[in-house]
């Protein structure tokens, strides 16, 4: 009994230390307050100077445009790398395994160095342009997307791909009619992974981005290095708006997962 008082006291503090900094910014993007620790009223001015910020709307919408395609390119590669490897040879499969949990393992900012130098030497006519951003968030996306579909993969019932081709389907029919609909939960998953990802990343953003491109973390970044800037009070009503929508696609992929187990 004590033991157990003891784990639930101690998460609630581990919880409290996690949440408290974000609750904080919740609570004063309702005050216009431009300092955290002033309470001037409740108010909706921030979310109101927020969507009239034609700068910061484009913003929001090159990030949210960034990072679908790059999770649909990711989602792509990543399902195509996944399946390619669950067919495999184990020996090749350990090795393309290994080699897929490089990216993940590897310090962000060592890919970022190596993908910048690669694109200034190399890809020349790539550097520093809107492809070579999306080849970045690419890189560090899809090794996630490969991690998610591989347990759908094994999960499957490998008899029934091959009741398929013996029943006149072929390969490519068989692949998109009873393979994709069987790990398409894992799809779903690691497309979602890899938007969060995309939406989130800053490192290998700033070594890729043109100079005249901006996603919401460099933005940010920049926002925060003057303290005086006028902009600060309105990325607390971004930065609410942006916990509330990945609290709800938790909570809907947890919905999602449970019909799924349920069936």
């Amino acid at each position: 009994m004590i033991k157990r008082i003891f784990s639930c006291v101690f998460l609630a503090l581990v919880m409290l230390f996690i949440y408290t900094p974000i609750l904080v910014l919740v609570v004063y993007s309702f005050t216009d307050s431009t300092v955290i620790g002033v309470w001037e009223g409740f108010s909706f001015q921030l979310y109101s100077d927020l969507f009239h910020d034609k700068a910061i709307m484009k913003i929001v919408g090159d990030t949210i445009l960034l990072a679908a395609g790059a999770g649909i390119i990711s989602t792509i590669l990543g399902t195509t790398a996944a399946i390619g490897i669950f067919h495999s040879k184990k020996r090749a499969a350990t090795v393309m395994n290994t080699v897929n949990n490089i990216p993940i393992i590897n310090a962000e900012i060592v890919t970022a160095l190596s993908l910048a130098l690669l694109f200034a030497f190399v890809l020349t006519f790539i550097n520093k342009r809107i492809i070579s951003l999306l080849i970045g968030h690419v890189v560090i996306t899809t090794p996630f997307v490969i991690l998610s579909v591989m347990p759908k993969l094994k999960q499957m019932d490998p008899n029934v791909y091959e009741a398929a081709l013996d029943l006149g389907a072929s390969p490519t029919k068989a692949l998109f009619t009873v393979v994709l609909p069987e790990i398409l939960p894992g799809m779903l998953s690691g497309f979602m992974l890899s938007v969060t990802l995309s939406l989130d990343d800053y490192i290998v953003t700033a070594f890729t981005k043109p100079e005249t491109f901006n996603t919401i973390s460099t933005y940010v970044y920049n926002a925060v290095k003057v303290p005086a800037n006028s902009a600060l009070p309105g990325l607390r009503a971004l930065s609410t708006l942006i916990f509330v929508l990945i609290i709800i696609i938790v909570i809907l992929m947890n919905v999602v997962k449970k019909k799924e187990v349920r069936k």
